[in-house]
């Protein structure tokens, strides 16, 4: 992860953060940086977080939620 992190020039601590969702909506420029040092397109990168992640729900605003919603 050190390697990866200091690759993209950015803190390792950012990419735990990320890494472990504590940072909801990381900038672009930093998602861009670790995809191109992952080898990884922004397509691709795109379509797997728009995955719905298994036994999601999709909430009235249209985003994914992380619980089922409360009837």
């Amino acid at each position: 992860m050190l390697d990866i992190a200091l690759a993209a020039r950015v803190s390792p601590e950012t990419l735990r953060k990320i890494e472990s969702g504590r940072v909801a909506t990381p900038a672009f420029p930093t998602i861009a940086a670790i995809a191109d040092v992952l080898g990884l397109s922004l397509d691709a990168v795109w379509a797997e977080i728009r995955q719905p992640e298994e036994g999601a729900e999709v909430a009235h605003s249209g985003h994914r939620a992380r619980e089922p919603l409360a009837s």
